[in-house]
């Protein structure tokens, strides 16, 4: 068990597209406080993304 352990902690494929995936995220969330009326565009995209990705996760099982 404790080596399962060890092997997921020092598994970090994919931690990079998770961090700026994370940082893209932030970004839009500043953007939109900053400027109102880029939100609408940003909550567009991100529903597209969201749609896509699940569009996907269907299809991969």
């Amino acid at each position: 068990m404790f080596t399962i352990l060890r092997n997921l902690v020092k598994n970090t494929s994919g931690q990079d597209l998770i961090e700026y995936a994370l940082m893209a995220g932030f970004v839009a969330v500043a953007a939109a406080s900053i400027m109102p009326g880029v939100s609408t565009n940003i909550s567009t995209i991100y529903s597209k993304v969201a749609s896509s990705m699940s569009r996907s996760a269907s299809q991969g099982s």
